[in-house]
């Protein structure tokens, strides 16, 4: 029973749930440990093996997904079409996962544009980065860097499974159709060449 009690409960969170939160589901003299858990975890994986859905670990914990060769089909449920992300908007993310904590002054220097006040607003709107202090300088500029939900969004568990410059580098390499990269978008629409005051 503890391996229907956990896939319902994956199958019904509707996001992420730590080993943490299953055990929460029951009572004391019922808990099952975080092993058991695992073992479950995995038997589940198996089951869903030749399925449409998996069962993956993301930053949050672990959650049941469509699997990717099958999203297409499914996103078609909806009628609304997914956001489209600008060019702008992925190079500034970018930065800040690979050069995290950065200022915004920072990604204006390595992007040679100011950053678009509705850039830093869509991304922290969508819970895609933060402030995560202030660099020590005049001025005192906030750091910006990813979250929990990033990765989440993303299907990593940490920012170490990021592709690395050189594989983003080498030509076979896609941007994810999920991104729906378009550009120009509102969102880097008042974006322009940034002037000697960093503005």
């Amino acid at each position: 029973m503890l391996k229907q009690i956990v896939e319902a409960a994956l199958v019904a969170a509707g996001g992420p749930l730590t080993l943490d939160q299953l055990q929460a589901l029951f009572l004391d003299d019922e808990r099952p440990s975080r092993a058991e858990l695992l073992a479950v975890i995995a038997a589940l994986q198996e089951d869903y093996a030749d399925r449409g859905l998996e069962i993956v670990e993301v930053a949050g914990g672990w959650r049941t997904q469509v699997r990717a060769s099958i999203a297409p089909w499914v996103a078609r449920l909806w009628d609304e079409r997914p956001p489209r992300y600008s060019r702008a908007l992925l190079e500034t993310l970018s930065l800040i996962a690979y050069r995290q904590p950065i200022t915004r002054g920072e990604i204006e220097d390595i992007r040679g544009v100011a950053v678009s006040t509705q850039i830093v607003k869509t991304l922290t709107e969508r819970e895609w980065i933060r402030v995560v202090g202030h660099r020590d300088v005049p001025g005192r500029p906030a750091l910006f860097a990813t979250t929990r939900k990033f990765l989440d969004y993303f299907g990593l568990r940490s920012l170490n499974e990021l592709p690395t410059l050189a594989e983003i580098r080498a030509p076979d390499f896609l941007i994810d159709e999920e991104l729906r990269l378009e550009e120009p978008t509102r969102d880097g629409a008042d974006e322009k060449p940034r002037d000697d005051a960093g503005v």
